[in-house]
């Protein structure tokens, strides 16, 4: 029995020691970092500088805009987006094209059937062959009314059928070009019952509504094609705001779901009419488009540069907020192969584009350098 309280109380003694030596080492580390926070000459070796690529530099001026924060989309001008849909109705009968393909101006889309094609090519030969008939006579009546042998109204009876003949040709004329039928292969003999439908732009098939055998009407959207070789930014401003948006105003902008690089556009169009969810339409040019793949309907967050004014500023990677307080390291001197920097206490109240507008910039000397790059490792641990 002494034998085991002997070895609890040994094993309750280690336990103590190593509570008691971990206590200290949190202690020490403690009074360590507390130590570097009050150290006003941090000393940094020339290899400590080269290894961490630490920089130098001066306050900056830089511009910092007032700016209207707007969501929007990709999206192409009305010119280069096709619904394509029959003239009149009928039958899909091939339909090679899937989503993605690209198809080039007057390449055939899709083939439709329809019964209604041949009575009307019918009815276009038969016309055809009554004007000659109609014609002759018409000229013929007109000769003998100037000679006064005919009657008034067989001359009129003449001059209307003939006239009415023309009219219906023309009229049938037009409806087989709108097909894509040929009227002189009708004239010729040539009948078909299937008509092409023919791309009207270049660019990308985005939808595809139909399938092959399906009936479509003169009202059916067969496919949808884009052109993304222009495309532009269609943002939704409140109302609240747009009188602060002119032509002319940057834009800064990027696309959340791929990466946070920011893009520039200029503003051409702002809106005059107020959609239902309160906003106005403002639509931009982006610039050097030709260098990126942006497709139609992404979503993006943009920023309306409104107005903009310069101020001294640090990048903002040089800043380190510690305790809701934002601090500097500032070159002291420079002694052989170290620096010696202090701690300097900043307001910063906005920053932009990597930079952060120093709000007493004024307390320092034109000629201050400042760690501009590296700054985290010594005061933000």
């Amino acid at each position: 029995m002494k034998h085991i309280i002997y070895k609890i109380f040994i094993l309750s003694s280690i336990f103590t020691l190593f509570n008691c030596g971990q206590k200290s080492s949190q202690q020490i580390e403690m009074e360590f970092e507390e130590n570097a926070m009050k150290n006003e000459n941090i000393q940094v070796t020339q290899a400590q500088f080269e290894q961490r690529k630490m920089t130098l530099g001066n306050l900056e001026e830089k511009p910092f805009p007032t700016v209207v924060n707007v969501n929007g989309m990709i999206d192409v001008p009305p010119a280069n987006r096709a619904v394509v849909s029959a003239t009149m109705g009928g039958y899909i009968k091939t339909t090679p094209w899937l989503i993605g393909d690209k198809v080039r101006k007057g390449q055939v889309l899709v083939s439709i059937e329809n019964p209604e094609f041949v009575a009307i090519q019918q009815q276009y030969m038969e016309i055809n062959e009554q004007l000659t008939y109609l014609k002759a006579e018409y000229d013929r009546q007109v000769t003998m009314k100037a000679e006064n042998i005919t009657s008034q109204k067989s001359f009129l009876k003449a001059e209307s059928d003939y006239k009415t003949a023309v009219a219906t040709h023309t009229g049938l004329d037009k409806q087989l070009r709108m097909l894509n039928i040929s009227p002189s292969k009708v004239r010729d003999g040539e009948i078909c019952s299937v008509v092409n439908i023919h791309a009207p732009v270049s660019g990308s098939i985005t939808k595809m509504n139909v399938t092959k055998g399906a009936y479509v009407s003169p009202a059916t959207e067969i496919l949808e094609i884009i052109d993304n070789k222009h495309i532009q930014l269609e943002l939704s401003v409140y109302e609240k705001d747009i009188m602060k948006v002119k032509k002319g105003q940057h834009i800064d902008f990027k696309i959340p779901e791929i990466s946070s690089e920011n893009f520039k556009a200029t503003v051409f169009l702002v809106g005059t009419s107020i959609q239902d969810n309160r906003t106005i339409k403002v639509h931009a040019q982006i610039e050097n488009e030709a260098e990126n793949t942006f497709l139609t309907g992404m979503f993006v967050e943009a920023a309306i540069v409104t107005e903009s004014t310069s101020a001294k500023a640090l990048p903002s990677e040089s800043v380190i907020e510690v305790d809701g307080e934002h601090y500097v390291l500032v070159l002291n001197k420079k002694e052989g192969d170290s620096y010696y920097f202090s701690q300097e206490k900043v307001e910063v109240k906005e920053s932009y584009d990597g930079y952060s507008k120093i709000e007493n910039a004024d307390s320092f000397a034109e000629n201050t350098r400042f760690l501009t790059k590296g700054a985290f490792g010594l005061l933000g641990g």
